[in-house]
């Protein structure tokens, strides 16, 4: 079963939707997101019953905010129970916490974050909410300066955000100090059949231009990425799979590997492949894998025939988001047009309304090896090539 939710829906997936006749479940703002009646739909008191009595019933979300529904749903079943600890950071670490016992991490109250003695904790250290989405609120935080300079931010954040995503996919009450993670960072899309077995669906290089950049700019996948460390990523979600039980289950997993092949995870999403459809788009682009279809009909992907044809090319996610540092409410428009000449193969642009949403838009693209500089330069650049101010 689908739960549709606010605050995006790709036209891809809508198109799946329909040509593969996917229950989607009849919620109001499901109704109002598709605007039509051409789709399967499944009542609300449906959709529990069918999910009480079939042990094998999977689920998937297209968002985050349809977590509220499950908590008032389903909120004695184990698909709600695994959600919370997995969304929950610190509820995360602590079941994580045997893996890497001398990891540091730390709850604290927001409310609390400005009386917090900062001679009791090592810098650097990153502070993020307990239960955030889209790298908002996430700060690594250097010296006593930093600190109260990124908790400044974080009430901007918390002021522009909060009417955006409900508290189960972005809440600010609770806040996680922890360890920083070294190593490159990894983003995985999997699910875990009705057999607990796991299906890796993809796996990305999450790439940053700096060691202070925490932001979502650029995600790229290709063979000699997806097999570096197939076998090592396999094992470590098995293990997470098993601390659980999970099962019918799919998710969106980012993880750091450091120089000694270590995986110390950051975090995982549930009931959903990456945010506002954008690895779980991608891999149709990029591989030609309908993951949606692979995950509610329980296929596996071959790789070896899948890179046959895809030996020498990158495939990246290219998230737009708006650091140029002018105000939106100074921005006219933003030049789409210039920027499909700085990229060899754009597979999908998705313009984004940057005035409600932090991002101009959203690129899938196909590089050439030896053209690795296209991916460098957006990389670094604070777009404002692209932006026509006022």
């Amino acid at each position: 079963m689908i739960l549709v939710d606010k605050p995006y829906i790709s036209d891809f997936f809508i198109k799946n939707l329909k040509e593969n006749n996917f229950p989607v479940i009849d919620t109001p703002t499901a109704r109002e997101m598709l605007k039509n009646d051409d789709f399967n739909w499944i009542s609300e008191e449906d959709a529990i019953i069918t999910h009480r009595k079939n042990k094998n019933n999977r689920v998937y979300t297209n968002s985050e905010n349809s977590i509220a529904w499950i908590e008032q749903k389903l909120n004695s079943s184990d698909l709600s129970k695994n959600i919370n600890v997995f969304k929950n950071k610190i509820k995360f670490r602590e079941l994580i916490k045997d893996l890497n016992p001398e990891y540091f991490f730390k709850g604290v109250k927001y409310d609390e974050l400005r009386k917090l003695d900062l001679k009791d904790l090592k810098f650097p250290f990153i502070l993020k909410p307990a239960v955030g989405f889209f790298s908002i609120g996430v700060y690594k935080i250097d010296d006593e300066k930093s600190f109260y300079e990124s908790l400044e931010k974080i009430e901007n954040e918390i002021e522009l955000f909060k009417k955006v995503y409900p508290k189960e996919v972005l809440d600010v009450n609770d806040f996680i100090i922890e360890d920083i993670i070294t190593g490159k960072e990894y983003a995985i899309d999997c699910y875990f059949d009705e057999n607990g077995e796991l299906v890796i669906l993809n796996i990305m290089h999450h790439i940053f231009s700096s060691e202070s950049d925490v932001s979502d700019r650029i995600y790229s996948g290709s063979k000699e990425i997806m097999f570096r460390y197939y076998n090592e990523i396999s094992e470590f979600l098995k293990t997470i799979g098993a601390k659980t039980d999970l099962k019918n289950f799919p998710a969106h997993v980012e993880v750091r590997i450091n120089e000694k092949g270590e995986i110390h995870p950051i975090e995982i999403n549930p009931l959903r492949f990456g945010g506002w459809h954008t690895s779980g788009d991608f891999i149709w682009y990029a591989y030609g894998i309908n993951s949606y279809d692979y995950f509610l009909n329980n296929k596996k992907p071959n790789w070896d025939k899948i890179f046959e044809s895809r030996k020498d090319k990158i495939y990246s996610i290219v998230i737009l988001d708006n650091n140029s540092g002018i105000d939106v409410n100074d921005i006219k428009s933003f030049d789409y047009n210039l920027l499909l000449n700085d990229f060899e193969n754009i597979l999908e642009l998705r313009k984004i309304d940057f005035k409600n949403y932090p991002i101009f838009g959203i690129m899938f693209t196909e590089t050439s090896a030896e053209n690795k500089k296209e991916l460098e330069q957006i990389l670094t650049s604070d777009l404002k090539k692209y932006i026509n101010a006022k």
